[in-house]
């Protein structure tokens, strides 16, 4: 009778690590909490829907999770029928047929609100950079104007979007 056991580290002595990054991986899905990455940005696999974006809201460091907990809330409430996902470490929200208009990333000292089609926003975003068309905004602690957020919001929502396929 053969022996399966060790047959493919004979084969591949490569098997036993990919075995043990699996193993890895599937003990951090099963309730680790999230790696912060540069500047303590959470490490959130790339997923569509809710619960990837609560867990990126969940892992944010500090005061930067009360806000992002905040954005979520303010851009469920201001568009209608948002979608979610979480690409490149970044919550994304978009609509069905229009693309992603808005993502946001987390800093050392503040959390970056990017509108992917802000420059057409009035006023527009103040920032700025080598995507003519992007515009942000940088939120540092205590700093969040929710009246203009909003207005920017449902303006974001009304312009195509991105499309991340």
């Amino acid at each position: 009778m053969a022996q399966p056991s060790n047959a493919q580290n004979e084969i591949d002595p490569m098997a036993s690590k990919t075995s043990t990054k699996s193993k890895k991986a599937v003990a951090k899905q099963a309730g680790t909490k999230p790696v912060l990455l540069s500047g303590g940005n959470p490490q959130i696999a790339k997923a569509d829907g809710d619960a990837p974006v609560q867990a990126y809201i969940a892992a944010m460091p500090g005061w930067k999770s009360d806000v992002g907990r905040h954005l979520d809330d303010l851009i469920m409430h201001t568009v209608p029928n948002v979608r979610k996902c979480v690409r490149w470490n970044s919550p994304f929200y978009g609509l069905e047929g229009k693309g992603w208009f808005l993502s946001y990333h987390v800093f050392t000292r503040y959390i970056k609100v990017t509108f992917f089609q802000g420059r057409s926003l009035q006023p527009a975003p103040p920032g700025s950079g080598k995507d003519k068309d992007s515009r942000w905004i940088d939120l540092y602690e205590g700093d969040f104007d929710e009246t203009q957020l909003a207005t920017w919001f449902r303006q974001a929502a009304a312009l195509p979007g991105w499309d991340l396929t």
